[in-house]
């Protein structure tokens, strides 16, 4: 059985509104499609005590996130009848308010793209070694697991 190329979806620092808007335009020509689902995952700026989230810095073993998702992303496409599934996660420092999480998922049926986006988002927050460390406005941190 051949081995499928392992995507990476991680991606250095927040992911921008135009990233985001040229991936749905890119999708225009594809008229089999009859329904995307989208996840954009935000930065918030928690009040944890007397602290305030300023950013979170997004770490990860990135080989087996990638082998792990690999997974996620073929047991979806099994599951689901999709016609595409693209994920971003970022890496790096990311400031309230920006996106660290781009999930998007397309098919002809909407029940399809919606019930897909919404596994794959909740997989990826229960499953992938990927930390946030939250940076408080007076410069401290925090580390959470999985923290999207």
């Amino acid at each position: 059985m051949e081995k499928k190329k392992v995507k990476n979806i991680f991606v250095e620092g927040p992911i921008s509104a135009a990233f985001i808007g040229e991936s749905i335009a890119k999708h225009s020509s594809n008229t089999n499609i009859g329904a995307h689902s989208i996840f954009l995952g935000q930065v918030r700026s928690d009040v944890l005590g007397e602290n305030v989230v300023q950013s979170i810095e997004y770490t990860t073993y990135a080989e087996m996130a990638l082998e792990k998702m690999a997974e996620i992303r073929e047991e979806i496409f099994a599951k689901h009848a999709l016609t595409c599934m693209h994920i971003h996660h970022s890496l790096g420092i990311i400031s309230a308010g920006e996106i660290c999480l781009f999930v998007f998922t397309s098919s002809k049926r909407r029940r399809a793209a919606v019930d897909a986006c919404t596994e794959v988002v909740e997989r990826i927050k229960n499953e992938l070694p990927v930390w946030g460390k939250e940076i408080f406005a007076d410069k401290t941190h925090q580390w959470k697991e999985n923290i999207l």
